[in-house]
Formats: C-alpha cells, sequence, structure tokens
C-alpha cells in the first residue's frame, strides 16, 4: 500500500543544510554505542546500538507464536517452549547498522544520521533456523525464506511490516539462529522481544525484531526493505545491488578526556596505550594498522588472539609514544578474504556500508 505523494528514492541534503528535526527525533529514538563500550568483549544491551525501524511493538512471551508456512511439507507453529525443547545454542555476534556513517557523507542522505558507532557485540541464544527450516521439510520449488517482524509503519510512502529475506542456501548456511537471549537474559524489547532473527557476518537490517512468521517462497522476494530500501545506489534510478554482509571495520576507544562539544581529545605526552575493536562480515580480521599523523604513516598494531566466533569483533592495541602537539589517531582493518577497509569508503546515495577509517582528533599536552 502507497500512502501519499512520497518517493522510494529519499533524499540527499542540499548544500549546507544542517541536520533536519526529522533527523534528530530518529536520533533520540535510536541510539549508538557510545566508543566507551569498545572495552567491552560483549557489549551490555543498553550499550549495543538500537535501531527501530517504526514502534516497539506491545508483545507478550506468554502467547506469542512463530508460524513457519509456505513452501514446506509440514506447516508449524511454535511457541517459546516449543522452540526451547528443540535445543539452544549461543553465538557471538557483532552487529553493525548498515547506515552506520551515513552522517559524514557529502552530500548526506536524509536518514538516521549515525557517525561511526552504530555497533555492539552480543551473545545471542535461540534455535538454530536450519534446524527449523529441515522440521517443516523444504520442498524442491522454495526460492527465497521471509522473514516478518511485528512492527509496521510506514516508509517513504509504503506501508508495510518490516519484511526481509535470505535465500534458501543463505538461511541455510549461514549460522543465522532464532534468539530468546541476549546476554543470558530475555531479549530486551528494543532488540526484538520475545524472539528476534540473528544472522551472523550480515548488516543489522537483516536480522529481523519481533519475529512472528518465516515463509518459504517459490519465487525471488521483492519486499520494500529487501529490493528497495537496503540497496547501493549512485543515482535516483540506479537499481542498484543489494547490502548484505558487514565491510571491514576498526575502531578506537578514543584515549585521554574529551571537550564536551567537539569530543576532540586531551592527553599527556610520553606512552600512550591505544586499544580497539575490528570486525568483518565477510572472513576473520587478519590485520589492524594505526597511524597518528592523519594517515602519512601507518604501523601494525597487536591483534588479539582470534576467538572461535569468526563473526565477532577482534581487540588490537598499539603503544604510542605521544609528542606534543595537535595528532589525528587514524585506524583501519583487513580481513582474511583481501578485503580493505579504506580510508575514504566510496559514496552512495543511501548512505550505507559507508567504513571510512575513524579519525580521533587529540591535543597532546
Amino acid at each position: 500500500m502507497t500512502i501519499g505523494d512520497f518517493s522510494v528514492r529519499g533524499r540527499l541534503a542540499d548544500t549546507g543544510e544542517g541536520i533536519t528535526p526529522d533527523e534528530l527525533q530518529l536520533a533520540a529514538r535510536n541510539h549508538a554505542m557510545p566508543l566507551e563500550g569498545l572495552r567491552y568483549d560483549v557489549t551490555p544491551p543498553g550499550l549495543h546500538y538500537v535501531l527501530v525501524h517504526y514502534d516497539i511493538p506491545a508483545t507478550d512471551a506468554g502467547d506469542w507464536r512463530l508460524s513457519l508456512d509456505g513452501c514446506v511439507e509440514e506447516p508449524l507453529s511454535f511457541g517459546l517452549t516449543e522452540l526451547r525443547a528443540m535445543g539452544r545454542r549461543t553465538i557471538r555476534v557483532t552487529l553493525e547498522c548498515a547506515g552506520n556513517g551515513r552522517a559524514t557523507l557529502q552530500p548526506r542522505p536524509i536518514s538516521q544520521p549515525w557517525l561511526s558507532e552504530a555497533v555492539g557485540t552480543a551473545e545471542w541464544t535461540g534455535v538454530p533456523l536450519a534446524d527449523l527450516l529441515r522440521s517443516a521439510g523444504l520442498r524442491t520449488d522454495a526460492v527465497d525464506v521471509v522473514f516478518t517482524g511485528a512492527d509496521h509503519g510506514v516508509e517513504r510512502g509504503v506501508e508495510q511490516d518490516y519484511q526481509r529475506a535470505l535465500t534458501v542456501s543463505e538461511a541455510l548456511d549461514s549460522g543465522a539462529i532464532v534468539a530468546w537471549e541476549m546476554n543470558g537474559t530475555p531479549v530486551p524489547p528494543q532488540h526484538g522481544y520475545p524472539l528476534r532473527l540473528v544472522v551472523p557476518g550480515w548488516y543489522g537490517m537483516a536480522s529481523v525484531k519481533w519475529l512472528r512468521s518465516i515463509e518459504v517462497i517459490d519465487h525471488a522476494f521483492d519486499g520494500f526493505q529487501h529490493a528497495v530500501a537496503y540497496r547501493f545506489r549512485t543515482g535516483p534510478d540506479d537499481p542498484g545491488r543489494a547490502v548484505t554482509r558487514i565491510e571491514p571495520r576498526a575502531l578506537l576507544v578514543p584515549p585521554g578526556f574529551p571537550d564536551f562539544m567537539s569530543r576532540h581529545r586531551f592527553v599527556a605526552a610520553g606512552p600512550v596505550p591505544l586499544f580497539g575493536r575490528a570486525w568483518s562480515g565477510w572472513a576473520p580480521i587478519d590485520r589492524v594498522e594505526v597511524s597518528t599523523d592523519a594517515g602519512v604513516n601507518w604501523h601494525p598494531a597487536r591483534l588479539d588472539a582470534p576467538g572461535n566466533d569468526d563473526f565477532a569483533w577482534r581487540a588490537f592495541a598499539y603503544d604510542w609514544e605521544a609528542t606534543p602537539g595537535e595528532h589525528v589517531l587514524t585506524v583501519r582493518a583487513s580481513d582474511t578474504s583481501g578485503r580493505e577497509q579504506p580510508v575514504e569508503a566510496e559514496w552512495n546515495r543511501g548512505g550505507f556500508a559507508n567504513n571510512t577509517a575513524q579519525r580521533i582528533t587529540v591535543l597532546v599536552t
């Protein structure tokens, strides 16, 4: 259903246009992870980034049902008791919003104005999605698996439930789970209580919250959030390509102490330990580099030993001998697939996957 005369192409900010009241309202409802949160191997739920497209729906675990139907041999319906009886798996996953970094682009796409902190890592507990699909029996005509959340609203003039899809092979092989716990406690309301999908390695838009139905269909899914909204486009008429896995990124915990407004940092001259995290949805991180002179010279950071979770961030450290004056700290990451984080990422109309290298201005006294 289309409401009003809205363009599904979105809008770019005019030259010199500041953050709009609508964007400010979005920024107040959603929140990023403070970079100090990088200190934690697992992000506390209250610090983990949050993006809610519409409203947080009113939900009750006691009567919640998850349906699984479509191109399956046996349509099924699960309450939480039945899901828990199927077994449980816990995975540590770094989730990042696809729009992370959007607010720094020029021209700026008008939407949730993320800087670089729309990220978090949690331990999710639930039942493997592949087990649910196999329990229903996939038919030979199955093509895509569609996930529908309980959140409902209007986006760019289109009334919709929030829906995303994976191909059958992605659904079976991605390691996705239908989760009822976050960090060992029930999933909080803003993160999808009582059930959400978690798709390791993919940007957050794939991990549908408040999950109420899974439908297997015999054709490629063309829903708004899947085929229209999350696309890399360079122009208004460009059909684009799908946003999928998380591009490599490294972030530092800002050293020293900050100026209240600018967040510029202050440290004393001498040894300054730098610490951060790096991640990629394509392959494990294998290199992080640090620059203390705005990218003129790069130095290898020390990486912690890899963990057992390929799609969780990896810690790194670097010992900086800080000299008096102003410095710009920059970090970049690479993964084992050969993907490298750019100093400047390419622009796209939706502001997606902007993994431009982080820059922190530091005054050494």
